[in-house]
């Protein structure tokens, strides 16, 4: 058996498939061409970002799974897999603690303007203290939207770390350990000092964080996203910079190009380049995870995390 390892992943979870015989094969260009080149005689995939498209489902000749290495899996192609017979499941937790921690530092970052600080001493330039006002997370107010492995895990750290009072959107979230959930999005907006984006993009989320959204933020406040670029209106964004109506916003999620767009002309705007899963921890249990689910689907059963029906890939597996 074989699975085509689209975009690298962590050595422990390919030597996982070696252990249960299945051999690695590896893309040489994650693009749409690309995979469906290197796709016949898979039995398997995992992708990252990559995703899959349905060029690649109707390349395929043995596929009978596709895992997502992490947990968005919007890039795949799931109305292809359902008509082939092929079970989609993602990677969803394993990389939680990672992305809750780089969100702290995130809004730490923010809050104490490190970026901007940084390049002026680069430059040799003095009086960046005085150039604008800092301040502490401690006793602040944090709406958490979206409360999921993520979500949940950053609330509860910004409580304990720093006493933060810690608001919740997340309509489907039954349990907030405690916290108090609004009643609205807008509702939260108006009372947080610091925002931050955890929730999955559906058509109820896209541009949540639109024109309005942002002129019903508190004034000053900070915008943390960690989670897709298609939860803010980048263009709404920039007004509410340009405006300064929003204090600063940081960004691990982002449209092709924004880093050198209209919001890469505000000091309080950080980019990242999609950091949140990518420390060594999380590279292999998201790995580990996303291997273990092939040799799942490959040996006959269901993963945990299938995202797509079952009844089909089961047939196909079958047959």
């Amino acid at each position: 058996m074989k699975c085509l390892i689209v975009q690298p992943v962590h050595e422990e979870g390919l030597a996982l498939l070696r252990r249960n015989g299945i051999e690695p094969v590896f893309c040489e260009t994650p693009d749409a061409e690309g995979i469906a080149r290197a796709v016949p005689g898979c039995d398997a995939a995992i992708t990252r970002d990559a995703g899959f498209p349905r060029i690649a489902f109707e390349a395929a000749d043995r596929l009978r799974a596709v895992v997502v290495h992490g947990t968005g899996h919007n890039a795949v192609d799931k109305e292809a897999a359902i008509e082939r017979g092929v079970l989609v499941a993602n990677t969803p937790g394993a990389n939680a603690q990672s992305v809750a921690e780089l969100t702290l530092g995130l809004a730490l970052a923010l809050a104490r303007g490190v970026p901007a600080a940084d390049r002026w001493e680069r430059k040799g330039r003095r009086g960046f203290r005085e150039s604008i006002s800092f301040s502490e997370l401690s006793g602040k107010t944090l709406l958490v939207v979206g409360w999921g492995n993520i979500g949940g895990r950053f609330g509860q750290m910004a409580s304990a770390a720093f006493g933060m009072r810690v608001l919740v959107h997340s309509p489907s979230a039954r349990d907030t350990g405690g916290f108090e959930k609004v009643g609205s999005l807008e509702d939260g907006l108006a009372q947080a000092d610091l925002v931050t984006l955890h929730a999955p993009v559906r058509p109820e989320t896209l541009h949540m964080i639109d024109a309005a959204s942002l002129a019903a933020m508190k004034p000053g406040a900070h915008l943390v996203n960690v989670a897709r670029a298609e939860l803010v209106d980048e263009m709404a964004l920039a007004e509410a910079l340009r405006s300064g109506h929003l204090g600063g916003a940081a960004l691990d999620v982002y449209s092709h190009g924004a880093a050198q767009g209209p919001l890469a002309a505000f000091s309080n705007v950080i980019f990242t380049p999609h950091l949140g899963g990518t420390t060594e921890e999380a590279l292999r249990r998201v790995a580990v995870g996303a291997a273990g689910h092939v040799v799942t689907a490959l040996n006959g059963g269901v993963p945990e995390t299938v995202v797509t029906p079952v009844e089909g890939a089961m047939r196909k597996a079958k047959a």
